[in-house]
């Protein structure tokens, strides 16, 4: 390819999927074409609070300055909002590393036909793993005992060894999956070599599945003495298990959500707490995020497992976000279809 047509991509990482990520792939991607990196210095975070186009507008400028005469842009959190767009007239392709272009203003996009792509499936291997680790977490209390033993070389922790302060082991536990998706088929996988009982409620499946399937989200919350969520976010799915989902449970019972905060209404959740309804929780997602200072959550120190929307956080997770977002600039400059395209 010479120069007169050779392809500009702009590689705007972040301190979790890298420029330098990006531009490998990219460079092993379309190795006959003329690739030339640019990395964005400003320091967005990987989990910060950046989620929507607006929350980044203080970085546009840079954007802007980045993309000057690129027609390819592959980015992590990047904004590619209607300014930047407006005044990028070059740029043809932006390909999000994340499952869903959240930073990107799909309508603008479209009206300046640019192709919107994103790297769906990247951290389904690594939810699912993260999952069954708070899972067993908030099962057998290991942070509870951790942390005396560790802050104040206490031995109390001991005390988890009595029948009444002891946890639950998987085998032969009744689990409870809401949602059988990339995330939840994996985590059915592993209960089951665990030998859990389990249980799927997800009525946009159909086929096999690892475990048994309900009919009702009632009937799967009756049965459950774990409950694990794994359905997207919609309207519909917003406070899906809330006080009378949650009185539904047996008394003592377990709740786990490293899906989507929203999913899950947390007051319900922290007066289920209180009452002994629910014994415990594992908590990566919250309705707000990061998690208020102020919330009740934190309050259940000896019964709640919280970790900050990490899920997703794995290296082979932005190895496997630059690869795909790079196949996608790959079929791109070759003319081929886009797999993953939005716009």
């Amino acid at each position: 390819m010479t120069a007169e047509n050779s392809v500009r991509v702009v590689a705007a990482g972040d301190h979790f999927v890298l420029p330098s990520l990006i531009t490998r792939a990219v460079e092993h991607e379309v190795e006959r074409a003329e690739v030339r990196e640019l990395r964005l210095g400003w320091p967005l975070e990987p989990f910060g609070p950046v989620a929507e186009v607006w929350e980044a507008s203080d970085a546009e400028d840079e954007m802007i300055e980045a993309l000057a005469g690129a027609q390819v842009l592959v980015t992590q959190m990047g904004p590619v909002t209607e300014k930047v767009l407006a005044a990028c007239p070059d740029l043809r392709l932006v390909v999000v590393c994340r499952g869903g272009p959240v930073n990107v203003n799909l309508d603008a996009a479209k009206q300046r036909d640019v192709r919107v792509c994103f790297a769906p499936g990247r951290n389904a291997a690594a939810t699912a793993e993260f999952t069954l680790a708070l899972m067993l977490c908030a099962l057998r209390r290991i942070p509870q005992a951790h942390d005396p033993l560790v802050r104040r070389g206490s031995w109390e922790g001991a005390a988890y060894y009595t029948y009444e302060e002891s946890g639950h082991e998987l085998e032969d536990l009744p689990v409870g999956l809401v949602g059988y998706g990339a995330v939840g088929s994996r985590v059915a996988r592993v209960l089951c070599a665990f030998g859990a009982r389990v249980m799927v409620y997800d009525p946009y499946v159909h086929g096999e599945i690892h475990g048994l399937r309900v009919s009702s989200l009632d009937d799967l919350l009756r049965r459950s003495r774990v409950i694990s969520l794994h359905a997207r976010l919609t309207p519909g799915t917003r406070g899906l298990i809330g006080a009378r989902e949650l009185g539904l449970l047996p008394r003592g019972a377990v709740v786990v959500n490293v899906a989507r905060g929203p999913l899950l209404d947390e007051a319900a959740l922290c007066d289920a707490l209180e009452s002994g309804q629910v014994s415990a929780a594992a908590l990566d997602t919250y309705e707000r995020e990061p998690l208020p200072v102020e919330s009740r959550l934190r309050g259940f120190a000896d019964r709640v497992v919280l970790t900050p929307h990490l899920g997703g956080a794995s290296r082979a997770v932005a190895e496997k976000a630059a690869r795909i977002a790079a196949e996608e600039v790959g079929r791109w400059v070759r003319g081929e279809p886009l797999a993953h395209c939005l716009t």
